[in-house]
């Protein structure tokens, strides 16, 4: 899928969530509903760090450019090593290594060791990110014509704000998980099911996704995950338009009206 439906998706799953635990009587507080959904929708780009033509690769300048470049060259060197007889030759590392739940566990695992033991600096950098990530998929039509400094801007300001209200009485910062010194502890889980809804979506399309590596399927290490090859759709096409983000975005209203308890 391209980058606005990856990240509806993510924002609708996190949402979604957010019913759920108010369905099973914890309800979020709304920071974390709001900050999960932001985060959730950037962290569902993050798997395409492995394409240099991707929408993360233009958020962050050269910087994410280059990074990009090193994460395809890590996946491919990855697959390289791993494959069985049964994978076919590559010459890249797109929907490899990042599009697997190894991956997400990983990154989602290292964002929440990162927020507890890096302090607040730390904390607003992950929101930082994943905000501007999220503006560049939600608002893809306005981060496309403004500059990328007004999108920055607009992330780290937001980041600032956002990260006050959870540092506040029942802001949520300890939302789940409430020792001392557990404080953000949760904000690998927004990433996690980020990375794991990208992957879903793109085992939809023609390709499939290799979410289940390293366990070994029908032969392959990399077994391309997915529906029976006649319902797989091209990534683009009037079915991700015109069906899937639609319905993303009723299923996200729905989703937080019911974990604010609306009805």
């Amino acid at each position: 899928m391209m980058g606005p439906a990856h990240s509806l998706s993510g924002a609708a799953a996190w949402l979604g969530v957010g019913a759920a635990t108010a369905a099973a009587g914890r309800p979020m507080p709304w920071p974390v509903l709001l900050a999960g959904a932001l985060i959730c929708a950037g962290a569902a780009l993050a798997p395409d760090l492995d394409h240099k033509a991707a929408t993360i690769s233009r958020a962050f300048g050269p910087v994410s450019r280059l990074l990009c470049e090193i994460v395809d060259k890590l996946s491919y060197a990855v697959y390289q090593a791993t494959k069985k007889p049964g994978d076919k030759r590559r010459t890249g590392g797109h929907r490899t290594l990042t599009h697997t739940w190894v991956w997400a566990v990983l990154i989602g695992g290292g964002t929440s060791a990162l927020a507890v033991t890096g302090g607040r600096w730390a904390v607003l950098a992950i929101l930082f990110v994943h905000l501007v990530l999220a503006v560049e998929g939600l608002l893809w039509r306005a981060a496309r014509v403004s500059s990328d400094i007004l999108v920055w801007l607009l992330g780290a300001t937001s980041a600032w704000i956002l990260a006050g209200i959870l540092d506040g009485p029942g802001g949520g910062a300890d939302w789940l998980f409430t020792e001392p010194g557990q404080e953000y502890l949760w904000l690998g889980l927004p990433i996690v099911l980020g990375a794991l809804v990208h992957d879903i979506g793109d085992s939809l399309t023609v390709s499939g996704c290799p979410v289940l590596w390293p366990i070994p399927i029908a032969g392959k290490r990399w077994y391309a995950l997915g529906p029976p090859k006649a319902i797989r759709f091209r990534a683009g096409s009037w079915v991700e338009l015109k069906v899937l983000m639609p319905a993303f975005t009723v299923l996200g209203g729905v989703g937080g009206a019911a974990a604010l308890e609306v009805f």
